[in-house]
């Protein structure tokens, strides 16, 4: 069973996750985090930025691999997702661009872009940390229903209520890409640490299926249910549609301190 924290707020969660994060750098300096991206993690990045900021907490190794890019976006638009991790994460917290890798979107590369991805992940070691985030249709990454639980970094043709929660990036809904690049679902279990963000009540469905639903493809959130290290934060709302949400507030209250999450 993945371990569920209900937070007060989205800053609440950020915060939490924050702590996990400095306390992995200072134990592993050269510490590989699973970047995500949208609105989700935000709170997280803001709040790690924060307790590195002034440098105490010397973040100049730590290397970081995002989850997905659009296919066929031109170099430098400014809503691909290279763009997006360096203005809303390697920028703020001051990490070193060069060790912070997004899957090749060029037209051109693609079809060999997965297979590099994944050994450029394996050369590293592996991740350490990945932050997730969780779509209403379930998915997580761009893994959108009927992904293999297996898969690993390839090409996805994004369903159409995706494109239309992410059209709010872009001119117009017809701009968003038809494409991406996305780790697997087998990929993002290889990461040692799971930690899957969801707030609103717009997610709860989600969540739900994710935590306590079986474990399908028809959901591929609920493949966190595989891991042996897997941590859902979620605010109240998310929360509402769990059925033992009283147990899990009960096993964080007298969780020891000293876990973390």
């Amino acid at each position: 069973m993945a371990e569920l924290v209900v937070v007060s707020d989205e800053q609440a969660a950020g915060a939490l996750v924050a702590d996990a994060i400095v306390s992995l750098i200072r134990r592993k300096p050269d510490a590989v985090l699973g970047l995500a991206t949208g609105s989700t993690p935000l709170a997280t990045y803001r709040a790690l930025a924060d307790r590195i900021g002034g440098g105490t907490l010397d973040v100049r190794g730590v290397r970081g691999f995002a989850l997905d890019e659009y296919v066929g976006l031109p170099a430098g638009h400014p809503e691909s997702y290279r763009a997006v991790i360096t203005r809303e994460v390697v920028e703020p917290l001051g990490l070193t661009p060069e060790l912070v890798r997004v899957p090749n979107g060029d037209p051109a590369t693609v079809e060999h872009a997965g297979a590099d991805y994944e050994q450029a992940i394996l050369a590293a070691g592996g991740v350490d940390l990945q932050i997730l985030g969780i779509g209403r249709t379930g998915h997580i990454g761009f893994n959108e229903p009927g992904s293999s639980l297996a898969s690993l970094t390839r090409v996805k043709t994004l369903t159409e209520p995706t494109r239309a929660d992410n059209a709010r990036f872009f001119d117009s809904p017809e701009d968003v890409p038809m494409h991406c690049i996305t780790q697997g679902i087998g990929t993002i279990l290889r990461a040692r640490h799971l930690v899957l963000l969801a707030f609103g009540e717009a997610k709860a469905d989600a969540i739900a299926a994710a935590v306590e639903g079986p474990v399908t493809a028809s959901q591929p959130g609920s493949a966190v249910q595989l891991h042996p290290h897997t941590t859902v934060i979620v605010d109240e709302a998310a929360a509402s549609k769990l059925e033992n949400l009283s147990y899990y507030r009960h096993a964080w209250l007298n969780k020891p301190s000293w876990q973390g999450i």
